[in-house]
């Protein structure tokens, strides 16, 4: 069950956006083990039933590989290492202006759920994803594995 005031900051937030056409700058990670497991979570906002790569904004003042690591720290406490810039994306869903960052590293980390943001934090082979994992997510990991163009937008 979603978490009711995190839930609903994100609709206002999501909502507040689009109405001021807001631009906004994010990072999301592919984050494998030594496996070559992805990282995925699913929150407990939004979108609560999808698996999804994570992520988040990019502060003030901070380098997208910062947010990058710092995200996935915040959000599964595993220590983002190797990171490499894969790709620059746009979106404009929701009438949002959004730029996103995509970057992989890897991890020796087992994830943990935050409890706060995530409900769910774990490793999953890429042949055998979530049933529930987002369309974007599963097109980001297809284009990372060559099976598919790498787009600009998100």
């Amino acid at each position: 069950m979603p978490n009711l005031p995190i839930a609903l900051a994100y609709k206002v937030r999501r909502r507040l956006l689009a109405l001021l056409r807001w631009r906004t700058r994010g990072v999301k990670v592919l984050a494998f083990d030594v496996e070559g497991r992805v990282l995925l979570v699913r929150h407990r906002y939004g979108r609560s039933d999808l698996f999804m790569l994570p992520g988040g904004g990019i502060a003030r003042g901070e380098t997208p590989a910062c947010a990058a690591q710092r995200e996935v720290e915040e959000e599964t406490g595993c220590t983002l290492r190797d990171v490499v810039p894969i790709a620059r994306y746009e979106a404009r869903a929701e009438g949002r202006r959004d730029t996103v960052f995509l970057f992989a590293g890897t991890t020796d980390d087992v994830p943990r759920a935050d409890g706060r943001e995530i409900e769910e934090a774990g490793f999953h082979a890429l042949d055998a994803l979530p049933a529930t994992t987002s369309t974007a997510t599963r097109r980001r990991i297809e284009e990372w594995q060559g099976r598919r163009p790498r787009s600009s937008a998100w």
